[in-house]
């Protein structure tokens, strides 16, 4: 059968690589078209766009490229009609992989959703959008099928999708000692620094983040570098600082941490998922965060806070985000770190036990043999 995949950031890259093995054991005669990373590239060949030219940051980069943002859209669609998939999967990434929804919807295309937009966040009158287009919605945060039911919407819980991919990662992780070499590192204990993959996100935050770890000279330091962002980019920003910078290998590297501040977003629950003690760090243009502030109808901001229902990781947002703050929540850890240890288990319980590509896979496959 023939499916159609739309995943616009790094995480929708990682989540629609699984799905799509999935679904290629399921069905023996797949055709994908995607728009994806490259991760999916790995799984079906080039895309119809790499999300290195999709992810587009705050309200105020939205209207930047706006012009673009509806050529793409065009181009979709064209591309929707002509290949004429059996199934339309569309992977969060909402204000573009909504309008796409509708549109395929209008054609006759079963429209599946993988990875609920985050509309108990803010903009919920999507939800209706929603169950106008949508064919079925597959949750992976637990409290989001309470929140469609309110609205008289049906959907399925699947579990998160990390909780897999970590695993699935562990079995083949380097050890310790192969890390440190291969890395050239020395046996020092390690803070790492996710700054995000956009460029104004790691300009924002990176050179706090750097501050901060200057405070703590027993560890050291090893920056995750995001796909597509040269070393050349980061070392402009780090400058002489002694730093090793580690390409497009994040997990590799949070598997041998011991601290880290990490960027809000899905890096917070990979974080958790490797048992790091973390700081979430969060920076966005004044005029971008003036306007989050007044839409978003949320308490937390970081997934493991948001899933927990309760403060596990420390948020540091907008001024609060200072090195003199970062500094002394890391301490609080090195002098005792137990309890947010005892809260990642509690996460991980919460996640379900994994396998949420494979229940995804199945519930489409027979969707739409049927």
């Amino acid at each position: 059968m023939k499916y159609y995949i739309i995943a616009g950031e790094a995480s929708g890259d990682l989540h629609g690589s699984n799905l799509m093995q999935s679904i290629e054991n399921l069905d023996q005669e797949t055709e994908f078209r995607f728009w994806g990373g490259d991760k999916m590239s790995e799984i079906a060949g080039k895309p119809v766009k790499h999300i290195s030219e999709l992810a587009f940051m705050g309200f105020i980069e939205v209207l930047l490229n706006l012009p673009t943002i509806l050529k793409n859209i065009k181009l979709c669609k064209k591309d929707i009609r002509a290949f004429n998939p059996d199934v339309l999967i569309l992977i969060d990434y909402p204000g573009f992989n909504l309008r796409i929804a509708e549109y395929a919807k209008s054609l006759g295309i079963s429209v599946h959703y993988y990875i609920s937009p985050q509309i108990w966040a803010w903009k919920q009158n999507r939800v209706h959008k929603i169950k106008r287009v949508v064919d079925e919605m597959y949750s992976i945060l637990p409290f989001e099928k309470a929140f469609y039911a309110k609205f008289g919407m049906s959907i399925h819980y699947v579990g998160h999708p990390l909780v897999d991919a970590v695993q699935k990662f562990k079995v083949l992780a380097l050890s310790k000692t192969d890390f440190l070499t291969k890395y050239k590192l020395s046996d020092q204990p390690i803070i790492a620094l996710l700054p995000g993959s956009r460029n104004q996100e790691i300009k924002k935050k990176l050179p706090i983040m750097l501050e901060a770890a200057k405070a703590f000279p027993q560890y050291q330091i090893v920056i995750a570098g995001a796909p597509n962002k040269s070393v050349d980019f980061y070392k402009e920003i780090v400058q002489d600082l002694d730093v090793v910078i580690i390409e497009n290998e994040t997990y590799d590297l949070l598997n041998h941490s011991s601290l880290a501040m990490v960027t809000s977003g899905t890096a917070t629950l990979e974080t958790a998922l490797f048992k790091v003690p973390q700081v979430v760090c969060y920076k966005a243009s004044f005029v971008s965060y003036s306007i989050a502030k007044r839409l978003v109808k949320i308490d937390y901001i970081s997934l493991v806070n948001l899933i927990m229902g309760k403060e596990v990781v420390k948020e540091l947002i907008q001024s609060d985000l200072t090195a003199k703050n970062i500094i002394q929540e890391l301490n609080i850890f090195i002098k005792d770190d137990q309890q947010i240890k005892s809260d990642y288990n509690e996460l991980d319980h919460q996640l379900g036990g994994g396998g949420a590509s494979e229940k995804v896979a199945g519930l489409i496959y027979n969707a739409i043999k049927r």
